[in-house]
């Protein structure tokens, strides 16, 4: 990404503060007024005061020294006020575009990229940006302007010796221009495996368990010590980029003055104006030298800014539709469906043509890869199938908004996903507001209301991550409980009885048949037991179906399911 087009973009995001922006400028270009005063005070009191007869009152130096100092304090304080106001909204609106957009990515690009890196970009790389527009603004606007004020005051003085002082100026270019290639080139590799350190501590918090029991500490450690040496490495390199710059133009700078003293000397200079003079040079070491450090949190911005403007125009999950259902009768129809991973992998789904009528529990079988979890990933719409078509309710499902589509369906997977919250507000999830009385039905029914009497504040008792104060079986009743709440119309159950002792399978078993009452159900099982009584079995294999129907019709047949079927018994007699 151009720079012009990184700079075009972050002066779009504080284009809504722009009147407080404005406000900070004024006052960064009131601070950098008092330099020159300060400088122009100081010749006045050695020329009018040291060299001849003092000819005003001893009491206008503290005044005058006091009215500067006190004009420049004020300055500088409004200038960190104003910019801390600016920045700190320019922060969350950046986060909150970042976020809102990686809330809307298609699912295949979190297979894609890294839980870290995206972390990192969300949190590391809006950070920086910021702080980088802080810089920036500060060192080199505040500073351009002290540098713009003390050079009027130097020509002022004396045109010839300042024209040698600026000797300064085309050598700091130089040098800023030759490192900074160097420097966003070795920043984009420090955010790379920065984005790879986060996915390393997040895997190591969330796989504690299994580190410990594995013995993968040595592993991890190993895994963190090589992203933290890399980073090292960087820092050092950068380092060595930025501060290189420095030297250079202190060279310069004692060249310069050098030059000046003798240059002055000769030309026969007041004694004022001469402090005058090179109490304005030496002030200009400051912001030069800040002008030439800021290319470091420049270069680490503009690097970051690419990344962070990468994820905000990255495509958003495809929302074609125009159509917003009621609720559905739970129609869905599959029409000679195909479905690939990428653009060229191997079919996953091949020819798909089923029917399931409204209020149907249609059971997805078959060994594992077969195509089931796929197929359920088409009806969710996290994939759109590459070939044929799927309705619901006779409706094309291109023509269905995503909202309208998922507001249809509720979901009950192996895999439960809780949030650091309260245990209601996770079966109530997605809802504006909590109905209490659905609650506490959605609780009973899922066979929850031990757990919730046991808990010390009920509903309102955190469960903490992924509700890991929770057992299994109770993880698994609080995402039924969730679906129950939902009362969508269609419901897919993924292993939904996996994590469960017998005994609660049997309580939860029949907290289902009460939810699936009058709904349309898909459901992937791999224990055949759970789903003898659906309406229809479809068995998947190699991503076509190879048999349906009933549980007594597909044994009659000694097929595929058969096999599978004799198989899981004859393990469980043993």
């Amino acid at each position: 990404m151009e720079n012009s087009v990184v700079v075009r973009r972050l002066l779009a995001v504080v284009k809504p503060y722009r009147a407080r922006a404005l406000l900070s400028l004024l006052a960064m270009a009131g601070t950098a007024a008092t330099q020159p005063l300060l400088a122009k005070a100081l010749e006045l009191l050695i020329d009018k005061g040291f060299d001849h007869k003092v000819a005003f009152s001893l009491w206008l130096v503290p005044g005058v020294l006091l009215s500067i100092f006190i004009m420049r304090g004020l300055f500088t304080f409004s200038t960190a006020y104003l910019n801390n106001w600016v920045m700190s909204r320019v922060l969350n609106d950046l986060r909150a575009m970042v976020f809102d957009r990686l809330l809307r990515l298609p699912v295949a690009r979190f297979q894609e990229e890294s839980t870290g890196r995206m972390i990192n970009t969300v949190v590391g790389d809006v950070r920086q940006v910021v702080d980088m527009i802080n810089s920036v603004f500060l060192a080199f606007v505040r500073d351009t302007l002290i540098v713009i004020g003390l050079l009027a005051g130097l020509l002022w003085l004396n045109w010839q010796l300042t024209l040698v002082a600026l000797v300064i100026v085309p050598v700091t270019a130089v040098v800023v221009r030759t490192t900074t290639k160097r420097m966003r080139s070795l920043n984009r590799d420090n955010q790379r495996v920065t984005g790879e350190m986060t996915q390393v501590v997040e895997e190591a918090a969330r796989g504690h368990q299994v580190i410990r029991v594995f013995a993968g500490e040595r592993y991890e450690r190993r895994r963190f010590e090589q992203r933290s040496e890399a980073l090292r490495g960087f820092s050092q390199r950068i380092t060595v980029a930025a501060a290189a710059t420095v030297p250079v133009t202190q060279v310069a700078t004692a060249v310069a003055v050098s030059v000046v003293i003798v240059l002055a000397l000769r030309a026969g200079m007041s004694s004022g104006e001469f402090s005058s003079f090179i109490t304005q040079m030496l002030m200009l070491l400051s912001p030069l030298k800040s002008l030439v450090e800021v290319n470091g949190p420049l270069q680490r911005g503009m690097a970051a800014a690419e990344t962070v403007f990468g994820m905000v125009d990255a495509p958003a999950e495809p929302d074609p539709g125009t159509r917003v259902l009621g609720r559905a009768r739970g129609h869905l129809r599959f029409e000679q469906v195909a479905f690939r991973y990428g653009e060229h992998g191997a079919l996953a789904l091949a020819d798909i043509t089923l029917d399931v009528q409204p209020g149907q529990t249609v059971a997805l079988v078959g060994m594992s890869g077969g195509g089931k979890s796929t197929l359920v990933n088409l009806v969710t719409r996290f994939y759109s199938p590459n070939a044929g078509r799927i309705l619901l309710d006779d409706v094309p499902y291109e023509q269905i908004t995503l909202a309208s589509l998922r507001a249809q369906l509720a979901m009950v997977s192996q895999n439960v996903v809780l949030f650091d919250d309260t245990l209601g507000a996770n079966i109530a999830y997605g809802a504006e507001t909590v109905d209490r009385a659905r609650l506490d039905a959605a609780v009973k029914a899922a066979h929850l209301a031990d757990v919730v009497a046991a808990l010390p504040d009920g509903v309102d008792t955190q469960i903490g991550e992924n509700g890991m104060r929770l057992s299994g079986g109770q993880r698994q009743r609080v995402a039924i409980a969730r679906a129950i709440y939902k009362d969508a119309p269609i419901l897919i159950l993924d292993e939904a009885t996996s994590a469960l002792d017998n005994e609660s399978e049997r309580a939860v078993q029949a907290a289902l048949d009460t939810l699936m009452a009058g709904r349309t159900t898909l459901v992937i099982a791999h224990r055949l037991s759970t789903i003898e009584r659906a309406d229809n079995i479809v068995v998947v294999d190699q991503g076509r179906i190879v048999e349906s129907g009933r549980h007594d019709q597909l044994l009659a047949l000694n097929g595929m399911y058969a096999n599978l079927y004799r198989l899981q018994f004859a393990k469980a007699a043993a």
